[in-house]
């Protein structure tokens, strides 16, 4: 190769690299790096897609109940065990056909587009209420599980689904966002 041709494959060569390298990073920012799950804005963009296209979606939200008194009691990487058995238990509930994600601290979501065949809510709720096996401690685990079936909305948009989901969960709970008392 000459010199002159060199010359002007070295620019491509270097912008094919950069793109290389931010196609990972961007990757890499929806992720949750402790889960390997989705973060908000990567299940965000993937989830509407199959709202849109799948009219029997379901969404799934998920809360660890009393997730403080693990870290208070067991410690922060106790905590931090129980968040990783969840997502696995989370991914492996809705692998093949959904998405999953942590959302954030012990919430997590999971969407799929036809819940028909696959085990349903009380699998899912059954699965994640395993107790987590760390440093020979049997650490007990309850989540909460709300869900919404897409087509039962009048507007059928993951925000709604989510919402309504969150109001499911909030409901399974037993108590209000901010405090302790019942739900009316």
């Amino acid at each position: 190769m000459d010199l002159i041709n060199m010359a002007a494959a070295l620019p491509a060569f270097g912008w094919a690299f950069h793109s290389s390298v931010l196609t990972r990073r961007l990757s890499a920012a929806r992720r949750d790096p402790l889960t390997g799950l989705h973060t908000r804005a990567g299940f965000t963009a993937r989830a509407e897609r199959i709202v849109a296209r799948s009219p029997r979606a379901m969404a799934f939200l998920v809360d660890l109940n009393d997730f403080k008194a693990i870290n208070d009691t067991h410690g922060h990487l106790a905590g931090d065990a129980v968040i990783a058995a969840t997502a696995k238990r989370l991914a492996h509930w809705a692998e093949g056909n959904g998405i999953t994600a942590r959302l954030g601290g012990d919430e997590f979501a999971a969407l799929v587009p036809d819940s028909t065949n696959r085990p349903g809510a009380a699998a899912l709720d059954h699965a994640l209420r395993q107790p987590v096996i760390y440093r020979d401690q049997v650490i007990p685990v309850s989540a909460s599980v709300g869900f919404c079936s897409v087509a039962d909305l009048p507007v059928r948009t993951l925000t709604d689904a989510l919402a309504a989901a969150d109001t499911a969960m909030y409901a399974a709970k037993g108590h209000g966002r901010r405090n302790n008392t019942p739900r009316p």
